[in-house]
């Protein structure tokens, strides 16, 4: 998967700003671009899993399935089914 980020540089300090366009939320800096894309990964990553959390607790149900999708090419999807346990941690 591909992210858009968005750099900015900070003429004072030299420190490099960036954040993901996709998940506005994934937002870091690093003090040249090579240790601003190794932060970004992480970033996106926290996000993701943020986002993924939220959608968990939201629509966490014993009625519910969850159904993964790897697309292995445009015309073959692969489709996996199985039943969600209820499972929290805190």
């Amino acid at each position: 998967m591909e992210y858009t980020i968005r750099i900015k540089r900070n003429k004072q300090s030299g420190w490099f700003t960036g954040q993901c366009e996709q998940l506005p939320e994934a937002i870091t800096q690093g003090r040249d671009m090579k240790e601003l894309m190794f932060m970004m990964q992480d970033a996106i990553r926290f996000a993701l899993e943020c986002r993924r959390d939220e959608f968990r607790e939201q629509y966490a149900d014993e009625s519910s399935y969850v159904r993964k999708l790897r697309i292995v090419n445009e015309k073959e999807p692969v489709i996996k089914t199985f039943k969600r346990k209820r499972e929290f941690s805190v």
